[in-house]
């Protein structure tokens, strides 16, 4: 089995709907994501000769996706009224708007799930929220 990992970073805002303690009010962090790729075989020819994937293109596509919620106030979809959310649009700020609960577990299996989208063979994807915790999710085989 081979592997390769690269990370990024982003900086944005959250809180946890339904939570009772000291992230259930607004901040931020400086998010930093670890995405491993794997494969059982390495590529046959051309570019991606004896590669996993050519690491420029895992690069760009993980800087991509963290660029996309770059400093940004992720809010979970359903989570503020519908006026405080124009509100803060009007007031000029940048939201990203997910279908999940902003975790640091659920932002790894979103990193994960994307970059599958993408065709690359991502196995696991680790969330830091601060230098010395982090969430991880592992794809399933197959």
């Amino acid at each position: 089995m081979y592997g390769l990992k690269t990370e990024s970073s982003f900086d944005g805002a959250h809180f946890l709907t339904d939570y009772h303690g000291k992230c259930e009010n607004l901040h931020g962090h400086r998010w930093r994501v670890v995405a491993y790729l794997r494969a059982p075989e390495l590529g046959g020819q051309g570019t991606e000769r004896d590669m996993v994937v050519d690491f420029g293109v895992f690069k760009r596509a993980l800087r991509a996706l963290t660029e996309e919620l770059d400093h940004t106030f992720l809010v979970e979809r359903g989570s503020l009224m519908d006026k405080t959310l124009a509100c803060l649009d009007e007031e000029g700020f940048s939201l990203t708007i997910l279908p999940f609960r902003t975790t640091a577990e659920s932002l790894a299996r979103y990193f994960c799930e994307r970059l599958c989208d993408q065709g690359l063979p991502c196995s696991q994807v680790d969330v830091y929220e601060t230098p010395l915790n982090c969430a991880t999710y592992l794809r399933e085989e197959g």
